[in-house]
């Protein structure tokens, strides 16, 4: 994976084998195959990474706030990163949103 620049990623931790239904239901959020799912949820990558300050943010901060509201309500552990010029850190929920709201508005 190419190490974004400037976004959130969340991961799922361990590497859970989820049935049919929670996989479609993530699909359903982050438009991303059951292959590609069960790829990064095997290797420990992240499900779903949200590019901020970017024209894109309108589409893909949404998916990645209902991505982990998913697995919060399913009871699923999972880690958020911040990604900034390359580096990542692990970072809290409550830090996602107030960093997501900060970047509501601006855009490239």
């Amino acid at each position: 994976m190419t190490a974004p620049q400037n976004a959130l990623s969340l991961t799922i931790a361990g590497t859970p084998d989820f049935g049919s239904v929670v996989l479609q239901s993530l699909y359903r959020i982050t438009r991303r195959s059951t292959p590609e799912l069960r790829r990064s949820i095997r290797s420990g990558e992240p499900v779903y990474t949200a590019t901020l300050f970017g024209n894109e943010h309108i589409d893909v901060v949404p998916r990645l706030e209902k991505t982990a509201a998913y697995l919060e309500e399913i009871g699923v552990p999972f880690v958020i990163h911040e990604w900034v010029d390359g580096e990542r850190e692990e970072i809290s929920i409550e830090l996602m949103r107030e960093i997501i709201e900060s970047a509501d508005g601006q855009f490239a």
